[in-house]
């Protein structure tokens, strides 16, 4: 394949290293508005964009290339508050999207298993909690990755109906049912989550630490294999099934 990099800082290296070795090109690597006007007819050509910029420039980066008709891996969060737009106009204009709040085949695994938790506490009464650490340059809070966690607890779990962000608590709230993610951000941390089922007879955690951020670029070139010469909308679950 043929790659555009959205996005070149340590995530956009580590993307292009790992796609190479995997036997691809890196055409174009993106970092600007200015380098992409003046690359576009180039990007047009290429069979795949992999997009792991900001929140605040993911939205347009997505829109640019549905605009040009190239396929888009999304690794960036933040932006999902307008998830249902792009789904529409992705399907009503048959333009093709990746995205995933984590692209490391084991936190997909532990997405798995939390699901099942959320189900295990509310049927034996354990109280649950999310605790997320990450390097002090990422920019969005709560990460995605302690979005879908949430999220998918909330709809597993009958004893909550939302979750909210609430730094530096240790323990999960034992008195409403509100979800509590705590987020933390120190040193270089590749990220770290941790999901807590708790109860008055023991504590049951289930926790991942990414060593470095290999796991997550492989995955997202995996995904750009994965779309080849498909429309719509995927996510891990469609690639790892």
């Amino acid at each position: 394949m043929n790659i555009v990099i959205l996005g070149y800082g340590k995530m956009g290296h580590e993307v292009e290293q790992t796609a190479l070795q995997r036997g691809h090109e890196v055409a174009f690597r993106i970092d600007t508005e200015a380098e992409w006007e003046a690359n576009r007819d180039g990007i047009a050509q290429c069979d795949v964009a992999i997009e792991f910029s900001t929140p605040a420039t993911a939205l347009n980066n997505i829109s640019k290339c549905f605009d040009t008709g190239i396929p888009v891996v999304v690794g960036t969060t933040g932006w999902y508050d307008h998830l249902e737009e792009v789904r529409k106009r992705c399907e009503s204009d048959g333009h093709t999207l990746f995205f995933a709040p984590n692209f490391s085949i084991g936190m997909n695994f532990v997405f798995k298993l939390n699901r099942e938790m959320a189900a295990f506490a509310q049927q034996y009464d354990y109280r649950l909690g999310i605790t997320e650490t990450h390097h002090i340059h990422k920019l969005d809070k709560p990460s995605g990755t302690a979005v879908k966690l949430a999220e998918d607890i909330v709809k597993n779990n009958k004893n909550y109906n939302s979750w909210s962000l609430k730094e530096n608590v240790e323990c999960p709230s034992c008195n409403d049912n509100v979800l509590k993610i705590n987020a933390i951000r120190e040193g270089e941390i590749f990220g770290i989550h941790e999901i807590k089922a708790l109860s008055q007879c023991d504590e049951i955690t289930l926790r991942h630490e990414a060593f470095s951020r290999k796991g997550f670029a492989t995955g997202a070139v995996i995904a750009a294999e994965f779309i080849q010469g498909k429309k719509g909308i995927y996510t891990m679950e469609d690639l790892i099934k």
